[in-house]
């Protein structure tokens, strides 16, 4: 018998899973810059992958210091293809992975052609989906 009249504090923890955020975000059209209506699922995490790599990190006051890509330092510099292969998937890893949707980000291809980089690479969201994403810069 207990002295309390409370319950034991085995008795009154409550497990509770952590809220699934909303992917609910308006459509951007990159090329012209016009917002258009909202999207969800699949075509968000695809425009996020899209837009948290053409971000510049650490430029931007309204976006703190996890979103973004550092990709932008990398370009337009002579560097060999070899410290290229090293760093790009690093920076967009970093880029990506802080995201609740996103489990992997692996396989990267990089080809440089004269001034054109093509970067290749899959995505592993937290719905089970694999990404193929694209890149010139």
């Amino acid at each position: 018998m207990a002295l309390s009249p409370l319950q034991r504090l085995e008795d009154r923890v409550i497990q509770s899973e952590p809220d699934t955020q909303p992917t609910l975000t308006y459509s951007l059209d990159f090329n012209t810059g016009d917002i258009g209506g909202m999207i969800d699922g699949e075509t968000a995490v695809r425009q996020f992958i899209r837009k948290a790599i053409i971000t510049a990190r650490f430029r931007f006051p309204i976006y703190d210091g996890e979103y973004g890509c550092e990709l932008v330092d990398l370009i337009g510099q002579d560097l060999p293809i070899e410290l290229l292969r090293s760093e790009i998937p690093r920076v967009i890893t970093e880029a990506l992975i802080y995201d609740d949707r996103i489990d992997d980000v692996y396989d990267f291809e990089i080809e440089r052609e004269a001034d054109k980089l093509t970067v290749s690479f899959y995505v592993d969201t937290t719905d089970g989906l694999t990404i193929e994403t694209v890149e010139v810069v």
